[in-house]
């Protein structure tokens, strides 16, 4: 497929069909990188995605417990030198 690069203000656009959009996933954001003379577009991702799954995965099998807790990080200083 071609396509003609737009002068957008004081940039340059391109239009991209929908198809290939609702193909590649791409809503909004992207990421764009140059990669040997190549343009890459890809869509943005969430970096939290499927987070809720695998949290509610580890509280199943009981893996939600804190790692550190409040013994393994308390020094004497903390009742002899900070008044609360």
């Amino acid at each position: 497929m071609r396509a003609r690069i737009i002068k957008i203000g004081n940039s340059h656009g391109l239009r991209i069909p929908k198809p290939i959009l609702e193909q590649t996933g791409i809503r909004d954001d992207v990421e764009i990188e140059l990669e040997k003379n190549q343009i890459i577009i890809r869509p943005v991702q969430n970096v939290r995605e499927g987070w809720d799954k695998a949290f509610k995965k580890m509280a199943k099998n009981g893996d939600d417990e804190l790692v550190i807790t409040d013994k393994d990080i308390s020094h004497s200083w903390d009742d002899e030198e900070w008044q609360w």
